[in-house]
């Protein structure tokens, strides 16, 4: 079992380990298990590590097709999984728009400071004045009860279906490439057409994150599923690696949001 490891980064052993656990779950209680929301990165590893031909099937909702961060269930082959069983919760935030602006930063700043995991919550949906975001069914109560300003901002929450989410405008520019490693820093060169040196240098001064963490070493080595945020270039994603050329070198396509 220990060979799994191999293929992750070695800060990742402790998420592939509960992996391991809920797949072991499924398969002695015979029985679905579902997740908190986790990145993309965290869904590339639960689909590696269980498999697609196994006794154990996984699915991936978030509240809405374009969702980012998702939940997801893990169920033996006789289950057959519907919305209702992801548990989600939608609410809408009411504030005085006229007045006020918010930034998604804004909003996941107020609700971590409810005491929650990060994990608790999936994408906040901002658009046309109005705000959204998704959480964990079992926790909506809670969150109803307890939200009650973004900042000094007073609010108020109502519960929408799942159907009413506001429809995001995102737009992912897929983009092919070849580079001599999966270095943090050869990725965002391909990715932004920049030189390695300004890569290094916007990654050693702390303008960049991988997995909504900052990473300051240009050698991180990325995967599948890794999403970056580089200050004044944007967001992007290591979609797929798509193996090695003969000169050595791998193929990937990355996405860009644009």
């Amino acid at each position: 079992m220990d060979s799994i490891y191999q293929h992750f980064r070695p800060d990742e052993k402790e998420f592939i380990d509960q992996v391991l656990a809920w797949k072991q779950y499924v398969e002695d209680a015979y029985a679905p298990e579902l997740t908190d929301f986790l990145d993309p990165r965290m869904q590339q590893i639960v689909n590696t590590v269980t498999g697609n031909h196994g006794a154990v099937s996984v699915r991936a909702f978030g509240g809405y097709k374009e969702s980012e961060r998702k939940r997801i269930l893990l169920f033996p082959d006789y289950f057959s999984p519907d919305e209702d069983d992801f548990h989600l919760a939608l609410f809408e935030v009411h504030y005085p728009a006229k007045f006020v602006s918010f930034e998604h930063k804004h909003v996941l700043g107020s609700l971590m400071a409810l005491g929650l995991k990060r994990e608790k919550f999936g994408d906040i949906l901002i658009g046309e004045g109005r705000i959204q975001f998704f959480a964990a069914a079992e926790l909506a109560d809670f969150i109803q009860m307890e939200f009650r300003q973004i900042g000094k901002t007073p609010v108020t929450l109502t519960k929408m279906q799942l159907d009413q989410a506001i429809r995001q405008q995102q737009h992912w520019l897929e983009k092919q490439a070849t580079v001599s490693s999966l270095r943090l820093d050869a990725i965002l060169s391909a990715v932004y057409n920049i030189s390695r040196q300004k890569t290094r240098m916007l990654i050693e001064h702390g303008l960049v994150k991988v997995n909504w963490k900052t990473v300051e070493d240009p050698s991180f080595q990325c995967g599948e599923g890794d999403t970056f945020s580089t200050r004044g270039y944007g967001r992007s994603r290591l979609i797929r690696v798509e193996g090695k050329t003969k000169k050595e070198k791998w193929r990937m396509v990355a996405g860009i949001l644009k």
